[in-house]
């Protein structure tokens, strides 16, 4: 099941060998322990895949977002979950592409070899939530360092991460000409921050998805943590969303084609009044339309891939591959389930784990109504809805 325009077969293989030694049991031992998959992210890391991104001077693969894609949806078509590891592929995106020489050349190869997880990014806040302009935790400047104070949630893998980037204010809103303006960007040591001004507390949630609300109080970071140009924080991480889309997206068709093949075995295998359920076409065909959908969606990701990787504006893009892949994914996890009947609830047949997991991109990382908003405002000339 692929589509024209993927011809990353040795890639997809290399994945897939990997999954030798993580069978679909491995993952439902730790879904059922709520534990982190170290063994897995550790074989993925010395394997060199989350360094895909990162460039071939900097220790990494210096692969395209394509290729990128493709790690994420195998993971995730082969019965894994990109979301406990996807943050070491993307994140330090915001270092290649805005850090200083100096800052590139302390994390990067060290990111790229494993030796240096930087796994989360601290945007959202409680009161705030997607109005990110108006997030209230700042950093003030003192001498030599920044002090931060505030408040973050759904922050994930801090638990399991060396380094976090953090957005908070340096200038208040009050004070700036624009709303998007007065946010800086930094990078936190979590080892030391963590204990002596930074207080992390588990939020425990529908899947194994380790995520976490922060509390700042009076936590001091160098001055030389601070990521480009003080003031323009914000800019640096919409940067950062187009590829997190679109990989979020191919972490939906890989659970999507996962949900189709499962269906599919099971509707061939299982009798009932003698003969396949798959032979009814009450059965087949909501199969056959979800499977549509996922190709459908995933020709757009593609096209994302295809724009980002030649340097070219793919908004528009990324957001509408995530939000019709999300949609794909979830209309596949109903159709496996149904299809599966009682035996879809049990967790041996591991359909209700990646149920709950594909359900969260209905959510995250953005909502599906604010994709609308944006196609609406930047693609169809609509006026500024909030």
């Amino acid at each position: 099941m692929t589509t024209p325009v993927d011809d990353h077969q040795d890639l997809r293989d290399a994945i897939r060998a990997l999954f030798a030694d993580f069978p679909d049991d491995y993952f439902l031992k730790i879904d059922e322990a709520r534990a982190y998959p170290e063994a897995f992210v550790d074989a993925l890391t010395k394997a060199g895949w989350l360094a895909a991104l990162i460039p071939e001077e900097y220790g990494g693969s210096g692969l395209g977002l394509a290729e990128a894609s493709v790690i994420m949806e195998e993971i995730n078509r082969n019965g894994g979950n990109s979301g406990a590891c996807h943050g070491q592929m993307y994140n330090m995106g915001t270092v290649l592409r805005h850090g200083s020489d100096e800052q590139k050349a302390r994390y990067l190869p060290k990111i790229a070899s494993g030796e240096l997880r930087l796994q989360s990014m601290a945007v959202t806040e409680p009161t705030t939530g997607t109005d990110t302009t108006r997030i209230r935790t700042t950093a003030v400047k003192k001498a030599d360092r920044y002090v931060v104070n505030g408040q973050k949630v759904w922050i994930s893998r801090v638990q399991h991460s060396d380094l976090m980037i953090l957005l908070a204010r340096t200038t208040p809103l009050s004070e700036v000409r624009k709303k998007s303006e007065g946010m800086s960007i930094f990078i936190v040591d979590l080892h030391d921050a963590i204990g002596k001004g930074l207080w992390v507390r588990p939020i425990p949630n529908m899947v194994n998805h380790e995520t976490n609300e922060l509390f700042f109080d009076e936590l001091e970071i160098p001055e030389e943590n601070l990521i480009g140009e003080e003031g323009r924080g914000f800019k640096y991480i919409l940067d950062g969303l187009n590829a997190e889309r679109t990989l979020i997206a191919a972490e939906c068709m890989g659970d999507g084609y996962w949900f189709i093949d499962r269906a599919r075995r099971y509707a061939g295998e299982r009798e009932v009044f003698g003969r396949p359920i798959g032979a009814n076409q009450g059965v087949q065909f909501p199969i056959a339309e979800a499977y549509i959908e996922l190709e459908a969606a995933n020709l757009m990701r593609w096209q994302a891939c295809r724009l980002f990787d030649a340097g070219e504006p793919c908004g528009a893009q990324a957001n509408m591959a995530k939000h019709l892949a999300a949609k794909a994914s979830w209309e596949a996890a109903n159709v496996c389930l149904q299809t599966h009947g009682g035996f879809g609830f049990a967790t041996e047949y591991h359909v209700e784990r990646k149920f709950r997991e594909t359900r969260l991109y209905q959510v995250a990382p953005i909502s599906t109504n604010l994709i609308y908003a944006y196609v609406a405002e930047h693609v169809l000339g609509l006026p500024k809805s909030y």
